[in-house]
């Protein structure tokens, strides 16, 4: 059994799907690792570093299982064949996702994102490690964009008050973003639909917001509110919003558009000079007047959505993610070193999206 490491080809992507420390740790096992020639260049790791740690350079899609980070394009999924494996990120919930082609090319596909948020599946969970890198530079690009410090300062000229941050959405990220806005020196407060999260906001030194709204869906995730919780959210947070110098939205819905939680007027009511950075731009955003991928200037106030924010720390972010990798291959193997996945395992059931040329349910 071997496993083939890619290039990747997504505009902006830099992460590499295995770092050299785990390709040696998968050598070590009896598994021996292709990687594709300049695959961690984008993460700043030569084409020596793989072959130090015991890989070889090579094609990736010539090995039995086939690691990635972002979704395959078409001239991809051609170069793979029937019955070869794939991990990597594979948007099953979007619309314009790939699935049908490797259904139809016979590929065993394995979705990250669709791995479930169980204590056993922690150390395989890439959604949430790629969580906490995008949580973190969210924090460091809105005090590059502030006009404001974040730490209070006291000088021989007076004292500067403290940044006040707001973080809509405590999921991983979320609770990433008030962790490094706390270290920076900012006044942070949180808020989620799902009340039962404001003991893990305030673990991290931040107070909870409270709007009176309880939307806990099922699999950690926030369900939809309904019309009428929709629009008492809506006008709470819209007065909330306007005292804060800092505004940085997480909030998702698996499956659909991001929520709408930061309205123009909201923004129209803020000072000017403040920041809204928005994690959701790549499902149409959580503020109504972000432009995905763009900065833009509304109201004085300074709206930035970046795309794929964990590409931007490629080596920590490829670290990351390799040991998610890493841990999702053992699961796979046998005491004689083959991949044998275990469908009865509800990790590899819930993460495998095609099986026998069949669709599974992501």
């Amino acid at each position: 059994m071997t496993v083939g490491v890619v290039r990747e080809t997504a505009p902006g992507e830099r992460r590499v799907a295995l770092v050299p420390k785990v390709a040696a740790s998968l050598v070590g096992k009896g598994v021996p690792v292709v990687v594709e020639s300049g695959a961690g260049l984008g993460a700043l790791i030569p084409d020596e570093a793989y072959t130090e740690a015991g890989a070889t350079i090579g094609d990736p899609y010539s090995a039995d299982v086939v690691l990635r980070v972002s979704p395959p394009s078409d001239d991809e999924i051609g170069k793979l064949r029937s019955g070869q494996k794939l991990i990597g990120f594979l948007a099953p919930r979007n619309a314009d996702n790939k699935i049908g082609a490797l259904r139809a090319a016979g590929v065993e596909a394995y979705a990250v994102e669709a791995i479930p948020r169980i204590s056993r599946a922690q150390v395989m969970d890439a959604l949430s490690s790629q969580a906490n890198v995008a949580g973190y530079k969210s924090v460091i690009v809105a005090a590059d964009l502030s006009t404001r410090f974040f730490p209070m300062l006291t000088t021989a000229a007076g004292t500067v008050k403290p940044a006040t941050v707001l973080v809509l959405g405590v999921g991983v990220a979320g609770l990433q973003a008030l962790a490094t806005a706390k270290r920076l020196g900012g006044r942070t407060t949180g808020y989620d639909v799902r009340p039962e999260v404001a003991e893990q906001v305030r673990s991290v030194g931040a107070q909870w917001l409270d709007l009176g709204i309880d939307a806990a869906g099922e699999g950690g995730y926030a369900r939809e509110l309904t019309e009428e919780e929709r629009a008492q959210q809506q006008q709470a947070l819209e007065d909330a919003i306007k005292g804060f110098d800092v505004v940085v939205t997480t909030a998702l819905v698996p499956g659909r558009p991001a929520p709408r939680l930061v309205t123009a007027a909201a923004v129209e009511g803020m000072k000017p000079g403040s920041v809204v950075v928005d994690l959701a731009g790549e499902t149409g955003g959580n503020c109504e007047l972000t432009e995905p991928g763009q900065t833009v200037v509304k109201h004085d106030v300074t709206i930035t959505a970046p795309l794929n924010l964990p590409a931007t720390m490629p080596e920590h972010a490829s670290e990351l993610y390799s040991k998610n990798l890493l841990a999702l291959i053992e699961l796979m193997l046998d005491d004689n070193g083959a991949i044998t996945p275990d469908f009865d395992d509800e990790v590899l059931a819930a993460a495998c999206v095609t099986r026998d040329s069949q669709e599974a349910k992501a």
